[in-house]
C-alpha cells in the first residue's frame, strides 16, 4: 500500500461519514474506507481504481458535484495545481475538515502553509516518510475557475505565432521546454495520414503538426486531464481541431497510425518513472502501420536508442542539442 495510504489509515478514526479522496493512489485505501469515494485526474490511477471499485472514483478537472463531508487531498507536485485543489475542495467545506497528505521529499511541511486561508492548520501525523495535517475551514472560499488560472504564451514559428494555453500541473507550464522547441524544429519530411502527439501535454507539438499539416488526421493523448484540457485549449485558441483522448499510455492509443510524435514525460511527481516511454517503445510497432515512423526527443543521458531498435526498427539521431537527441525510426 503506498505509505500516504498508510499514514492516514493509522488515523481511521477521523474520517467517519462520506469522504472524498482527491489524487488517491490506485491501491486499497476505498477497500478500507467503504464510504470514501475517490476523485482522480490520472487516467491509469482512475481506470485501477474503477476497476476494483465501481463508482467510486471520478475522473476529470473539476470537483465531482456529489455531496461529501471532509477531504483529504494527496499532495500533488505543483504549487499551483495544490492552489487549485485546495481551493475547490474548501469552497464546498465550510465548517467541516480539509486534509492534506503527502511524503515528505515533496515537500509537504511547505504545503501545508496552503492551508492557512482556510484556517488553522494542524499536523495530526508524521509516519512512513510522510506527513498528514489538517484544517478546519473556517470560510468557504467561492469555487476556482479554472480557465482563470490558465497561462498562455505564443511561439513564433515559421508559419506564424502559435498560442499555447497550459492549465496548473500541467509539464511546462507557461513555457516552451527545450525537449519540444527541439523536436519542432524537425518535422519535416512526415508521413502523410493519421499522426498522434504522444503524451501531448499543453498540445505545442499537436497543434503546431495540425496547422503544419492540416491534411492529416491528428490525435493527442496524454494520462492527464488537465493536459488534455490544456491541449484543447490551444487548439481552439488557434482555430484548428483534432481528437483529444486521455488514456493509460501507448495502450490507448489508435491502430493503423503513420507516425507517432513524442516529447514523452520521465518525471512522474517526486519519483524519476520510464515506464511509459518505455511502453511506448516497445509497444508503438503495434500501433504503427508497416512503414509508419516514430519520432521522439528525449534527453541524451536516456539510453532509448538500443530499445527503439529492439522492437521497432533502425534508429538514427535525426538531431541532437540543449541536452536532447531527437530519435526516427520507422517499423520494419
Amino acid at each position: 500500500m503506498d505509505p500516504r495510504s498508510e499514514v492516514l489509515l493509522r488515523q481511521v478514526e477521523l474520517f467517519g461519514g462520506n469522504l472524498l479522496l482527491a489524487g488517491l493512489p490506485a491501491d486499497d485505501l476505498l477497500g478500507r474506507l467503504p464510504a470514501a469515494h475517490g476523485w482522480s485526474w490520472h487516467a491509469g490511477e482512475h481506470a485501477r481504481l474503477e476497476a476494483r471499485f465501481v463508482q467510486r472514483s471520478a475522473f476529470g478537472v473539476t470537483l465531482p458535484t456529489a455531496a461529501f463531508d471532509d477531504a483529504v487531498l494527496f499532495l500533488p507536485k505543483s504549487r499551483e495545481l495544490t492552489d487549485y485543489l485546495l481551493q475547490s475542495l474548501a469552497s464546498r467545506l465550510a465548517g467541516r475538515n480539509l486534509f492534506l497528505v503527502g511524503e515528505k521529499r515533496s515537500g509537504i511541511e511547505r504545503a501545508a502553509k496552503q492551508l492557512q486561508p482556510f484556517g488553522q492548520p494542524r499536523k495530526l501525523d508524521s509516519a512512513r516518510h510522510c506527513q498528514l495535517w489538517q484544517v478546519r475551514v473556517d470560510q468557504a472560499p467561492p469555487t476556482p475557475d479554472l480557465n482563470s488560472l490558465a497561462q498562455s504564451y505564443s511561439l513564433a514559428l515559421a508559419d506564424g505565432p502559435l498560442t499555447v494555453i497550459s492549465l496548473p500541473g500541467v509539464f511546462s507550464h507557461g513555457r516552451l521546454d527545450r525537449g519540444t522547441a527541439l523536436l519542432l524544429q524537425h518535422l519535416d519530411k512526415l508521413p502523410s495520414g493519421h499522426l498522434l502527439d504522444f503524451g501531448c501535454g499543453a498540445g505545442v507539438l499537436g497543434a503546431a503538426l495540425k496547422r503544419r499539416f492540416a491534411h492529416n488526421q491528428l490525435t493527442l493523448l496524454d494520462v492527464d486531464a488537465f493536459a488534455a484540457a490544456s491541449s484543447r485549449l490551444t487548439l481552439a485558441a488557434n482555430g484548428l481541431e483534432a481528437d483529444v483522448l486521455t488514456g493509460d499510455g501507448i495502450d490507448a492509443a489508435p491502430l493503423g497510425l503513420d507516425a507517432i510524435l513524442s516529447n514523452p514525460p520521465f518525471h512522474e511527481g517526486v519519483h524519476t518513472d520510464y515506464q511509459a516511454t518505455e511502453q511506448l517503445l516497445r509497444q508503438a510497432r503495434a500501433h504503427l502501420k508497416p512503414g509508419g515512423e516514430l519520432r521522439l526527443v528525449a534527453n541524451s543521458f536516456l539510453r532509448y536508442q538500443p530499445l527503439i531498435e529492439e522492437h521497432l526498427g533502425a534508429c538514427k539521431v535525426l538531431a541532437e542539442g540543449q541536452g536532447f537527441r531527437i530519435y526516427q525510426a520507422r517499423r520494419r
